[in-house]
């Protein structure tokens, strides 16, 4: 069982913190890709390193004991900001804004630079294998049964360029506690990598 306890905003501290941390992380975001592309001199490069250790203290000032964890507003809304692939307080999530077509089917436009690059010029497979469990995730709870990842099978049909992309996943059949799904992403050219999975309701949220 999950180790974690459920905490709730208003809607309106939940918009609040929104306006004050998500600008924060676009801006660490926009660092990330300026560091892997920079080629500044030494002198520049240490100058901007005492400013982020200088930044980095003063948001170590106050920081919670552990992370954001699952917080829900008191009117039912998710709050998944610290998650890999779609936190807005997460500078590492590139990041993604699922769409909930259907019950049993999502999915995102997303762009991914070069913090996020494996062979040259192209996005680690890895890091597309994580974005397709995700989307599976969400299109397996999206009738509102808490499910987790069972097994997940990925199939790089070629590498993926850098830059925009689309993340499609779709469930194909349930089966008792489980459901079955499927997903891709694509660029302009078409499918760049396939993924299937089994989506498993945990004991403890089945009633």
């Amino acid at each position: 069982m999950l180790d974690f306890s459920t905490d709730t905003l208003s809607p309106e501290e939940a918009e609040r913190l929104r306006s004050v941390f998500e600008p924060l992380t676009q801006s660490v975001r926009e660092l990330m890709d300026a560091t892997a592309r920079s080629d500044a001199d030494a002198d520049t490069v240490a100058a901007a390193k005492a400013e982020i250790e200088s930044a980095t203290a003063r948001l170590r000032s106050k920081q919670l004991e552990k992370t954001w964890g699952l917080r829900f507003t008191t009117e039912g809304e998710w709050l998944p900001w610290t998650n890999a692939v779609v936190g807005l307080r997460n500078p590492v999530a590139p990041p993604l804004t699922v769409v909930l077509e259907a019950t049993d089917y999502v999915w995102s436009e997303f762009a991914l630079g070069a913090a996020y690059e494996g062979p040259p010029n192209h996005a680690h497979g890895g890091v597309c294998a994580m974005i397709l469990d995700h989307v599976l995730g969400e299109v397996a709870s999206n009738d509102g049964t808490t499910r987790f990842t069972g097994t997940i099978n990925v199939k790089y049909v070629r590498p993926t360029p850098l830059g925009k992309l689309r993340a499609e996943a779709r469930i194909v059949r349930t089966e008792g506690f489980k459901a079955y799904g499927v997903a891709h992403i694509a660029d302009d050219q078409g499918v760049t990598i396939e993924a299937e999975g089994v989506f498993i309701q945990p004991k403890w949220a089945r009633g």
